[in-house]
């Protein structure tokens, strides 16, 4: 294959080109209701090519490999066409290298049958509650062959095995439905969606408590989240204000994130981290062939640092994190996160609870938006806090707010840090989902919205 790829790039004249090959393999199970709607194994090939020329981009995909010779001449076209500044990329090492990908068991090595009989018990665990209306248990793992090459000369082979589960209860009294559910995923192999009996029990009860529980109170309060909830916030309400090609063309919004300026207290510190095996945002290399890294966002309440492309590097004169991603084949590169999370510190849960006069500690997330800085999320539960103890579970608890605010109002950061992937993934672009992982302690925050 690399023969292959070294004579199409010299066959091709502009400032620089890439290719990338791809083979996906997907099994599904999925379960509605007492129905198997779905249960398979599908492969994709495909490869594209991108060509960046005297400031414009070309790209064009293929699924033949015979097409690649075509599509790089095509690709060349497009970008001598776009042309553009001279804003060249910025420079990185050429590496040569074949990433071999470290799981458990390998979910290659466990039948469909298997898959399907495990997806069938936690689906049926869901519906033994006379409460429950519906369920939904989907099972994924997804194991993805890259090739990639360059025209200064980097070659790098990478596979990527996904294995991960998600299982959702509807529960129902008249016209009062409530949701629960939970996620596991991550490149650790098969054995992260077995027995987890117990916790698809707790996401039932958790959808029929929420049946009676009071909606809350609007209002402002002091809010704990837990390190689910902490982690979303932080992925969704500041780590794409931290991706660069959000940001260079955005002068307001890069003036606000100008490294040096303060966004929270000293103890405040968040990285965005491709380099770590077996999480589900872990990438060697990422897809313009750059080593993957720790990059500080935040570094003790100070802005340190944005997630880069070689592009949005070089016109940003800083230097490239890694964080360049596309969903497959058909997607060129964008600036993305990996696994994004806030560095834990000293406090512990009971500590930060106690301090707490009239509070709401949040878990888990159902939904939310962001827009710019501001954001809303919805908890899947929470519960009230009197006189720093916990109090009854309420449920309808949206937490909305401007993101820097949000920050620098963090006075207590926990001790019990842990990062979640999941099979689902960010989107970003119509890129989506693409793997990556979030988390976080719990966070105690003052003056949140709640509605």
């Amino acid at each position: 294959m690399e023969s292959i790829l070294k004579k199409v790039l010299s066959t091709v004249s502009a400032d620089y080109v890439e290719v990338r090959l791809e083979e996906k393999s997907r099994t599904s199970v999925v379960y509605v209701g007492k129905e198997l709607e779905d249960a398979g194994t599908k492969t994709v090939l495909g490869g594209n090519v991108r060509v960046y020329h005297k400031g414009g981009w070309g790209f064009a995909s293929f699924n033949d490999l015979n097409e690649l010779p075509r599509c790089a001449r095509d690709a060349v076209n497009q970008a001598r066409l776009i042309g553009g500044d001279a804003a060249g990329l910025a420079r990185v090492p050429v590496v040569h290298e074949i990433v071999d990908e470290k799981v458990g068991l390998d979910p290659r090595d466990v039948s469909l049958e298997e898959k399907e009989e495990l997806v069938r018990r936690y689906n049926q665990i869901i519906l033994n509650s006379p409460k429950v209306q519906t369920s939904r248990v989907v099972y994924r793992d997804t194991i993805v062959k890259e090739v990639f090459g360059n025209s200064e000369g980097c070659y790098i082979e990478q596979e990527k095995v996904y294995t991960g589960i998600s299982y959702s209860a509807i529960a129902r009294d008249g016209i009062n439905l409530q949701r629960a559910w939970g996620s596991k995923g991550d490149r650790r192999g098969y054995r992260v969606v077995t027995d987890l009996e117990h916790e698809i029990e707790k996401s039932v009860k958790d959808a029929v408590d929420l049946l009676s529980a009071p909606k809350v109170s609007p209002g402002q309060y002091t809010v704990i989240l837990d390190p689910e909830l902490s982690g979303v916030f932080v992925h969704e309400a500041f780590g794409h204000l931290s991706e660069a090609d959000f940001l260079y063309d955005n002068p307001e919004l890069l003036e606000k994130m100008k490294p040096g300026t303060r966004f929270g207290p000293d103890e405040l510190s968040i990285v965005d981290d491709g380099s770590l095996p077996q999480e589900n945002g872990y990438n060697r290399y990422d897809d313009e062939g750059v080593l993957s890294r720790r990059t500080y966002l935040i570094r003790e309440g100070i802005l340190s640092g944005h997630l880069h492309s070689r592009e949005t590097a070089g016109r940003m004169g800083e230097e490239p994190t890694g964080n360049a991603r596309a969903l497959d084949y058909r997607f060129r590169p964008i600036v993305r996160m990996s696994c994004t999370y806030i560095e834990p510190r000293e406090w512990k849960f009971e500590e930060m609870l106690s301090e707490v006069k009239d509070g709401i500690y949040a878990i888990g997330v159902l939904g939310g938006q962001t827009g710019l800085e501001m954001f809303t999320f919805t908890a899947m539960k929470a519960y009230l806090i009197k006189d720093g103890k916990l109090g009854p579970m309420v449920r309808d608890v949206v937490l909305s707010g401007n993101v820097f605010e949000t920050l620098m109002n963090i006075d207590a950061i926990g001790d019990d840090l842990r990062l979640k992937g999941g099979l689902g993934g960010c989107g970003k672009q119509g890129q989506s989902p693409l793997p990556v992982s979030d988390g976080g302690p719990h966070i105690r925050v003052k003056k949140i919205l709640i509605g």
